[in-house]
């Protein structure tokens, strides 16, 4: 057997384990995922809250408890999360949404939320839907220029189909 036939079989075999061990390791993490789902499902209940404030921030800078921040894992730090800020009561509490339904949540509107610990988990309206707001217009000069940048993509295509240029 030749130097490189060698080679080749030690790198497959060593992408054979690699797969395999990969394997493992993403059933092992899916059980632990589905067991914390289950958790948090069990423990999640409903609360109505007015919402002050969305944005997505590291962990560091969101203003939740130091003990929460401690009990992250060091990847997790690095990330930014999706924080709302929302009034409970009389408190004002700072929380960690579900990338699910972070974009449904409204801002300065009051809903009811399914929420476990300080993680919200399910989002529903009190008065109305969860639909935000239409989109603001486009101003007059915007308008134009995306009737500009339309016209001339227009005329780079009918340009790059073959026809001649005429000035």
């Amino acid at each position: 057997m030749s130097t490189l036939t060698i080679v080749l079989l030690v790198i497959l075999v060593i992408l054979i384990g690699l797969a395999i061990g990969l394997y493992f390791f993403g059933k092992k993490t899916q059980k632990k995922q589905e067991e914390q789902e289950a958790q948090i499902q069990a423990t999640k209940q409903t609360m109505s809250m007015l919402v002050i404030d969305k944005k997505r921030l590291p962990i560091k800078e969101s203003g939740l408890p130091q003990m929460v921040i401690d009990q992250t894992p060091r990847l997790m730090r690095r990330q930014k999360l999706p924080i709302v800020k929302a009034k409970i009561g009389p408190r004002i509490m700072t929380m960690i949404a579900d990338e699910k339904i972070f974009d449904l949540i409204p801002v300065k509107k009051e809903i009811k939320a399914e929420v476990s610990g300080l993680y919200i988990v399910g989002v529903k309206g009190i008065r109305g839907s969860l639909e935000t707001a239409p989109a603001k217009k486009k101003g007059f000069f915007a308008r134009l220029r995306s009737k500009a940048e339309a016209v001339a993509a227009d005329q780079k295509s009918t340009n790059s189909s073959g026809k001649k240029k005429t000035k």
